[in-house]
């Protein structure tokens, strides 16, 4: 099969948002640097040891060079300064793999898993093209089959975390990319609610909070607790403990319709009252409204709705999207398409719905976690929710 060249390659760009590389080491808090092993004894590499955006990565005998030493720091896996980069942030079988900007993004993030790298954002495993050893041979992403082509060896001392590759002793950002997100907490002066920002959020030794916003020492799940009484918004009267999606240069998110958007996650509720907001599509600039295009709904007997705006102006239609019993593990993708249409996934199940043309003028933004859609006097009636995979991309 004739391959790509190189300078092919590197007209190729990734342009995703998202959230968690979790590769942990012995040492949580230490990257791991040193080469990362394939098929046939073979090293991951970058081709003709060019740090350019694009450039190609492949197999290639192991040599000890730059090229070949790969740093795995707890969220992400470089060389030569930039990350390891699926191609335009695909998610299809056989897109290549470069070197591209660390940019926090869905299409560099990775899991460690049984001796494969998963990439989170497209649920599909690191694969030698063809089964090959040869040099030169191209990565891409392709269907996990547990064969020998996507059998990886990391650097020494790295080590898979436990509890399915979330780590149970470090932050939340340990586990999760959260350079790209912004934390708001129920407490703070009425009407202004605290916000940590990405800064203080990223790697395993940051922020935590032991009541509302923590790492599960049981699974490693980034687990959110909102109370019915907690500091609200001025234009809600629900608590919330919540990310609030943020550009990697740390201003707020505010992209357009036009385009492909894209939310993903694992969770789990295993406590909420009445009824909990676990996903939001927010408006942004570009006019008066305060309002969510849309937002993802949990309820105690596991009915789950998505209620999408009619108008910027309001009025919420509910529809309900699946059940899922209380405690249980499921998935939700949220998707912007063509600027017109929101596509929902809840486990195998997809939905659509149009946007209507008066939200186009707005910009918006993705949010997650625990939005407590009930109040009352109660510090300890509320909902918990706690999430095991949690990815935004944008193309």
């Amino acid at each position: 099969m004739k391959r790509p060249t190189l300078a092919g390659a590197a007209l190729l760009v990734a342009t995703t948002a998202a959230v968690a590389v979790t590769l942990g080491g012995t040492d949580a808090n230490a990257a791991t640097a040193g080469p990362i092993t394939g098929l046939g004894g073979k090293c991951v590499d970058v081709a003709a040891a060019s740090p350019a955006n694009g450039t190609a990565v492949q197999l290639y005998d192991c040599n000890g060079t730059a090229a070949q030493t790969w740093t795995v720091d707890g969220t992400t896996v470089k060389a030569l300064g930039k990350c390891l980069d699926v191609t335009a942030a695909s998610t299809t079988n056989g897109a290549l793999i470069q070197l591209y900007d660390c940019n926090g993004t869905g299409a560099q993030q990775w899991t460690a898993s049984n001796g494969t790298l998963v990439n989170t954002g497209s649920g599909k495993c690191l694969d030698a093209t063809g089964q090959s050893s040869a040099n030169g041979t191209r990565l891409q992403i392709w269907t996990c089959t547990g064969a020998a082509n996507q059998t990886w060896t990391l650097p020494r001392g790295t080590v898979p975390p436990p509890s399915g590759g979330l780590n149970p002793a470090v932050a939340p950002g340990g586990n999760f990319d959260l350079s790209i997100w912004q934390l708001q907490l129920p407490v703070g002066s009425p009407g202004a609610p605290t916000t940590i920002p990405s800064s203080q959020l990223r790697g395993p030794n940051g922020y935590t909070n032991p009541a509302y916003f923590f790492t599960d020492k049981n699974d490693g799940s980034m687990t959110f607790w909102a109370p019915e009484k907690g500091v609200t918004t001025p234009n809600s009267n629900y608590a919330r403990s919540e990310l609030r999606e943020m550009n990697a240069n740390g201003t707020a998110a505010d992209w357009r319709l036009a385009g492909s958007h894209r939310m993903s996650a694992t969770l789990r509720i295993p406590n909420v009252t009445k009824n909990v907001c676990v996903g939001q599509v927010h408006l942004g600039t570009g006019g008066p409204s305060t309002k969510p295009l849309l937002e993802l709904y949990y309820r105690p007997n596991g009915d789950i709705y998505l209620g999408t705006e009619n108008s910027p102006d309001g009025g919420q239609t509910l529809h309900l999207v699946g059940n899922v019993p209380l405690g249980v593990k499921w998935s939700y993708v949220i998707a912007i398409s063509g600027g017109n249409r929101i596509n929902l996934t809840v486990n195998a199940s997809t939905t659509s719905y149009p946007i209507p043309s008066s939200f186009n003028q707005y910009g918006m933004y993705f949010k997650a976690g625990s939005y407590n859609q009930s109040s009352s006097d109660s510090t300890t009636n509320g909902a918990k929710v706690k999430f095991y995979a949690l990815t935004v991309s944008h193309a």
